[in-house]
């Protein structure tokens, strides 16, 4: 269903900025209170400096609307990024120190945003739609656990050396062993991010759940006199308390300026994570915007290769003076629409606010205990890697929940880029045991008839999966939209439409729609559906289905065909012959009378009500013939209405 936009499309450009100054301005407020905790959060998560985050997501809110023209997406720091930039750190603090590993990562970030801009000056925005669905969702959610498993000790006030899957094993251990009065401002800011979504009032609502966090924190850390080092003892215990448990800020935003150093960049293990950096934050960045531009009021497109542009300059900035990378940051764009924002420039108010508060008053920066940090970044991996994401994705398929563990899996157990080509080669080989062949892995084989008139016919061949996406969209797109005509795309000689391609389809009929155009998909009744789900994917597989074979009296015919009407058959397929049966045969060995031969091909359980109709009323009264087989057909939903 296509929705109406709520009011004219907001105007680009300054003429923009007047006309929706306040809403914007508003939005922003709101989003830079949700911000400001966040680039603390993943900062410490990263293991850089707290104030880095906000240098980026000062950076990205001030430079990204002259040079995006994505529309309500907020540029900044983002917690998926966290497994990819402490490992950076973790990895050059072996080799080089731990003094040196934060400027050595800024020269990774230097490195990888010139390598974004060049993403976005070879326009290889489409590079995105190459990797399934299901393999980045499953990257996400390794992510979500790898970050809960490294901030639950921070929750609890204890280390979080170790590897994911050895902390999360040791959280029994670690609540017994926790820092009480930690664990309090810890377990307190859990209770309110997850249960403040609960409440249903409105006005409520309106308030972001990270900013009463902060609220309720900052007295916590004074009651506890966290500014100052001292001990205090419970059930035989004594435990520690100090600054450590505060964020850690300069006085001075410029005293944390930092240069990047570009030793690393002289080494494999450099290249690796720069490699990192580029891919997996230009993937996020480009989901992200996809998803907002669904979420946009008024359907407006992002230019994903101008966007990536935006995304690289300010990762080069950024990293240049001790920032963190950015990308278009969901949560945070997701917020902005909800404030009501209508134009880019709600990014800019957010990060214009940002600046003031760190410039003016950063001293109330050092007021927050680490442990509201960390349960923010709980909450977020939790979203990330939470029951209904398992839920979503089996209801789509199994097959795409099997991609969906083995990646996650395969990340906790390797890395981040050996995990999603795990994702995708298992994807690859669920194809091919689905009868995808070789030959139309990466290229589609699609037939286009062009005439005159304001439709293109096209008639896709083989298999629209995944890895042909790309080049099977440039040809509609050539065919279609380039030239200001709908299309007719024909599915029903393709052997398997993966649920990836099902989604795009769906936007890209968006698409034409803005366009004033139409893509018509048919040819789907000829697949089975893997499940339910609108997006699932399709097969075109023979069905097993109940053949009957009746022989009998042609004075039989009328009312058999009558009755198997009734009993739920939808066509038969009746033949006058000849013959005899075996007690004809006996008395006279040529025998030959005229006969029908009525075949019906049904469902199993209108075939068995058959078998008993015969059985009980033709059968004992008339020398009849009948047998049943297993049969395979190509539509069986031909097959399922019942003619009255």
């Amino acid at each position: 269903m296509q929705h109406s936009p709520p009011s004219p499309i907001p105007k680009p450009g300054l003429s923009g900025l007047r006309e929706n100054f306040a809403a914007d301005l508003k939005s922003g407020f709101l989003v830079f209170l949700i911000a400001l905790p966040l680039c603390l959060a993943i900062s410490l998560a990263c293991g850089y400096p707290a104030i880095a985050g906000v240098f980026t997501a000062i950076i990205g809110g001030v430079l990204a609307p002259w040079l995006s023209n994505s529309e309500l997406t907020i540029k900044g720091p983002a917690a998926g990024l966290i497994v990819i930039v402490l490992g950076t750190v973790n990895e050059f603090a072996e080799i080089y120190g731990q003094e040196r590993a934060y400027q050595l990562a800024l020269g990774v970030g230097v490195a990888a945003g010139v390598l974004q801009i060049l993403f976005a000056l070879f326009r290889t925005g489409i590079l995105g739609d190459f990797f399934p669905t299901s393999a980045v969702h499953g990257m996400l959610a390794a992510i979500g656990v790898i970050i809960i498993s490294k901030q639950v000790p921070i929750c609890l006030g204890l280390p979080n050396k170790g590897e994911p899957l050895e902390l999360l094993a040791k959280i029994p251990e670690e609540l017994i062993h926790m820092n009480p009065d930690i664990a309090v401002i810890g377990g307190l800011s859990l209770l309110i991010l997850f249960g403040l979504p609960l409440i249903k009032n409105k006005y409520v609502r309106m308030v972001p759940a990270q900013l009463i966090v902060i609220l309720v924190a900052i007295p916590l850390g004074m009651y506890f006199d966290l500014d100052h080092e001292h001990t205090y003892s419970m059930i035989g215990h004594e435990f520690k308390l100090g600054p450590q448990f505060l964020v850690n800020v300069p006085n001075s935003l410029f005293g944390a300026i930092t240069g990047p150093d570009f030793a690393g960049l002289a080494t494999v293990t450099g290249w690796k994570w720069v490699m990192m950096f580029a891919l997996i934050g230009t993937l996020e960045s480009m989901l992200s915007a996809k998803a907002i531009d669904s979420l946009d009021p008024w359907r407006r497109k992002t230019n994903l290769d101008r966007d990536n542009l935006a995304v690289g300059i300010g990762n080069t900035i950024a990293a240049f003076i001790g920032g963190l990378p950015m990308i278009s940051e969901i949560v945070r764009s997701k917020a902005n629409i909800d404030n009501g924002a209508r134009t880019r420039f709600a990014n800019m108010f957010h990060g214009l606010f940002l600046l003031l508060f760190v410039a003016l008053v950063p001293q109330l920066l050092h007021r927050i205990p680490l442990a509201a940090l960390g349960a923010m970044l709980v909450y977020t991996g939790f979203r990330l890697a939470s029951p209904r994401e398992f839920v979503n994705v089996y209801k789509i398929g199994r097959e795409q929940l099997i991609i969906f563990v083995s990646t996650l899996v395969a990340v906790l157990a390797t890395d981040l880029l050996i995990g999603i080509a795990i994702g995708i080669a298992v994807k690859f080989a669920i194809h091919m045991i689905n009868g995808v062949p070789l030959r139309s892995l990466f290229w589609p084989y699609l037939e286009i008839e062009e005439t005159d008139g304001e439709i293109v016919h096209i008639r896709a061949r083989e298999a629209a999966i995944f890895s042909n996406w790309i080049p099977f969209k440039r040809q509609i797109e050539n065919a279609g939209l380039l030239q200001g005509k709908s299309v007719a795309l024909d599915l029903s000689e393709a052997r398997v439409v993966d649920h990836s391609v099902m989604e795009k389809l769906h936007e890209l009929q968006e698409e034409f729609h803005q366009q004033q155009l139409r893509l018509e998909i048919t040819g789907l009744e000829s697949h089975r559906a893997v499940s339910g789900h609108p997006m699932s994917a399709r097969h075109r597989r023979l069905v097993p289905i109940r053949r009957i074979t009746v022989i009998a009296p042609l004075s039989l015919d009328g009312r058999l065909q009558e009755e198997f009407i009734k009993l739920g058959a939808t066509g038969y397929t009746a033949t006058a012959c000849m013959g005899a049966g075996r007690r004809g045969l006996e008395k006279d060995p040529t025998a030959s009378e005229p006969q029908i031969r009525i075949e019906v091909l049904a469902l199993p359980d209108v075939a068995d009500t058959m078998l008993a109709y015969l059985h009980r009323e033709i059968v004992p009264l008339f020398p009849v013939t009948a047998c049943i087989e297993t049969v395979e057909v190509l539509k069986p939903d031909e097959f399922s209405a019942v003619l009255k």
